[in-house]
């Protein structure tokens, strides 16, 4: 046993080391001037100088006769290949350098899809809507490839607008933020990604990867998180609890996305996922799969106007918690989140699990199977405590599932249950019935504050799947 905890160890450090970079040498709008330890005439006009290559770049504002080295950038941005200097416009129209290590700023183009706000057909669209950081000035734009890069960028720029491209492998256990995580306790502190207020964080491309950390979006305001594959979080040290069911149970605590004490939130395009290590490839203990991974996106702690839209959450057991737990009643009248045109592919549970919340869930498509060989669908839709839950129109396509109550249960205390409606949706191409054929109120008190007209659940499947995951948006 304690070889194998040992390669799980291995795994988990080794995971996605890398990332291929882009090609550009210099950034956009900037003339090359000279080779690395050439001479670049900047001439007497301060002006915006690049050092690197390959989209990593030190930017410095120089003139004169400037040696294109790493002694006058004061760092070298791709230690071992041979880089380039380029001339950017009149200082005062360009971007003035960052914090070491360096996040390049860059200009933005139009027509990017970081440019984009939440669309109105969720409740991100409401209270004055979700920008992330659209309005962020040139020098808040940043190409970034290293943890140490994404931290700069989000502490340089607090809560003002910030537009933040990933690319690559972003490895939060890599050795640029300190190397494998030693203890709980040490990968509580370095795994996490605190993104202030207007913010958005879009990968460029398919392949852009997040793995080992998690996205911690905490009593802010107006945030983006697209177009990211992201590894979810493996607990180097589950605890096992033996009080937890009737034979108890590993426990870990790190979840991909964590939305607590804030508003308008638009999590979309993205795919979240165990793999590559998923939960046969975990040690046994105690008889039972020592678990390492938490939940995929979890919303809580009374956060509002949140819409998840367009992502694939696939291989995971534990997968949205809408609501922490029943003792936190503060958050009745709050969690209003949408779900609509996600992937939810051989999910367990918790799709989502609701508590208190105003949830609208339409569009999605729901693939497993109950005899899976490692993530067994259990559930779709966890009706819990006080959950206020409206839901139109999916597609539940779920192996050796024949009825309502396999597809939407209470998954906590029988006394402690929810309301829930649907109309529109089927199970393996019949209708699922909610009202005849599971038990639940139908009495949610309240109706969608936006307009929406969802598609046919017949239609659902073909449109998800175009659509939903990495890849199909236009990053520069």
């Amino acid at each position: 046993m304690a070889s194998k905890e040992m390669m799980l160890a291995s795994v988990v450090a080794l995971l996605f080391a890398g990332g291929s970079a882009q090609a550009a040498d210099w950034p956009s709008g900037y003339s090359k001037c000279a080779d690395q330890n050439g001479t670049c005439k900047v001439g007497s006009t301060a002006r915006s100088v690049s050092f690197g290559i390959k989209d990593k770049f030190v930017v410095k504002t120089l003139s004169g006769d400037v040696a294109c080295t790493v002694a006058t950038f004061g760092s070298d941005p791709y230690p071992g290949v041979t880089k380039k200097c380029a001339i950017g416009p009149v200082s005062g129209t360009t971007p003035t350098p960052t914090p070491t290590p360096t996040p390049t700023p860059t200009p933005q183009p139009v027509g990017d899809a970081s440019l984009e706000a939440a669309p109105a057909t969720g409740w991100a669209s409401r209270n004055g809507g979700t920008t992330g950081g659209a309005a962020a000035a040139s020098t808040a734009i940043y190409k970034v490839s290293s943890p140490s890069q994404l931290l700069a960028a989000l502490k340089a720029q607090g809560d003002n607008p910030k537009i933040i491209k990933l690319y690559g492998t972003v490895d939060m256990a890599a050795a640029d933020n300190g190397g494998p995580f030693k203890s709980t306790d040490d990968q509580a502190l370095r795994s996490q990604i605190k993104v202030g207020s207007n913010t958005t964080l879009i990968g460029t491309g398919s392949d852009t990867r997040l793995v080992n950390g998690t996205i911690s979006i905490s009593g802010v305001q107006n945030v983006i998180v697209r177009n990211l594959n992201i590894v979810n979080p493996c607990d180097v040290a589950p605890v096992w609890d033996p009080n937890d069911g009737s034979t108890g149970n590993w426990n870990s605590e790190f979840d991909s996305v964590v939305i607590s004490k804030s508003k308008n939130v638009w999590v979309d395009h993205n795919v979240f996922t165990d793999a590559p290590l998923t939960d046969d490839k975990l040690p046994i203990a105690n008889g039972k799969i020592k678990q390492c991974h938490d939940g995929a996106l979890d919303v809580k702690n009374g956060s509002d106007y949140v819409t998840v839209s367009n992502n694939r959450f696939e291989l995971h057991t534990k997968n949205n918690l809408i609501g922490s737990s029943d003792s936190t009643t503060s958050d009745n009248g709050h969690l209003t989140v949408t779900f609509n045109g996600n992937h939810f592919l051989h999910v367990a549970e918790r799709a989502p699990r609701v508590r208190f919340g105003m949830v609208h869930i339409y569009n999605n498509y729901f693939e497993g199977s109950r005899s899976h060989a490692v993530y067994p669908h259990h559930y779709s839709i966890g009706v819990a405590y006080l959950a206020k839950i409206i839901s139109q129109n999916n597609a539940f396509e779920i192996a050796g599932a024949s009825s309502c109550p396999q597809i939407m249960t209470n998954p906590g205390s029988s006394s402690k249950t929810g309301a829930i409606v649907d109309s529109g949706s089927l199970l393996n191409g019949a209708a699922l019935d909610v009202a005849n054929k599971c038990s639940f109120s139908s009495s949610v008190g309240w109706t969608v504050p936006y307009s929406v007209t969802p598609l046919a659940a017949s239609a659902v499947k073909q449109s998800v799947l175009s659509n939903a995951g990495t890849g199909k948006l236009t990053v520069r």
